[in-house]
């Protein structure tokens, strides 16, 4: 099934710009969306998504109020809920596996939820801007493409990426919003700032370095913390230069939320 917005089909456009000129209604929305402040995010009712992560839970979930996920610069961050069971997906897309990527959201959510009773899927869409490579416009696009290219009716609620994410400071674009949060109880998305970004975050981070991949598409943009990020993500490399001690006979790593609100992890028998 098609993309809509306002129960009106989107039809396939050839940039952003031809989007938003098309349905003014989700300009605006971006508008209210980019101009709101970052809101602090509580830890111990956080699940963080790194980058070329997605994590999909419901309400029923008594570890998890918020999904989130911050550092976006050409990334994209995809939120996607059926109203009816809650069932919520966040994924924080690069743009290396957009096709593969977006039917991984769907069905993450479409599992959780019986789509026979009332609800339906909403999108929102949050990421990009004005970068001089026009990545972020390539991936908007790519995105948008791959959710109307799905059987599933979606709905574009929230759109607040590219051209609607800019803004030039200090002669420099860069984007508005770099995180954003969802409750998975009520469905508020909102712009979000973390101070923690666990667990295993440098452990999560060393696979975005797989396959050869830039330290940033976009480094006159990124956050402040992110030469520290880096640099402790590399230290991480040099210190574990096989996977063999972090993965002890290829087992994974498993994680609990304790009562205090914290991650531990769990060793297996």
């Amino acid at each position: 099934m098609p993309l809509f917005t306002k129960n009106k089909r989107i039809e396939r456009v050839i940039s952003t710009t031809e989007l938003f000129s098309r349905y003014p209604h989700l300009k605006e929305h971006a508008k209210q969306f980019a101009s709101r402040c970052p809101e602090p995010v509580d830890p111990k009712h956080l699940l963080y998504v790194q980058q070329r992560e997605f994590a999909a839970t419901t309400p029923a979930d008594n570890s998890v109020s918020v999904l989130g996920s911050d550092d976006a610069t050409t990334c994209h961050l995809v939120v996607l809920r059926h109203t009816g069971s809650g069932a919520t997906c966040l994924a924080h897309c690069d743009g290396s596996s957009t096709w593969t990527e977006v039917p991984l959201i769907v069905n993450a959510v479409t599992s959780r939820s019986n789509l026979a009773k009332e609800g339906r899927l909403e999108l929102h869409l949050v990421g990009g801007f004005d970068d001089d490579r026009k990545t972020s416009h390539a991936l908007s696009l790519n995105i948008l493409a791959a959710f109307q290219n799905h059987r599933e009716e979606i709905h574009l609620e929230t759109c607040c990426i590219t051209d609607m994410n800019d803004v030039i400071k200090e002669g420099i674009h860069r984007p508005l919003v770099y995180g954003i949060g969802v409750n998975v109880k009520s469905g508020y998305v909102f712009p979000a700032s973390f101070i923690f970004r666990g667990p295993a975050e440098e452990l999560r981070s060393a696979r975005t370095f797989s396959g050869g991949q830039y330290l940033s598409t976009s480094p006159y943009a990124e956050p402040p913390h992110f030469i520290q990020h880096i640099k402790s993500t590399i230290q991480f490399l040099l210190d574990h230069l096989t996977a063999d001690d972090l993965f002890p006979g290829g087992q994974p790593h498993f994680y609990r939320r304790t009562e205090e609100g914290e991650w531990k992890r769990i060793y297996q028998q």
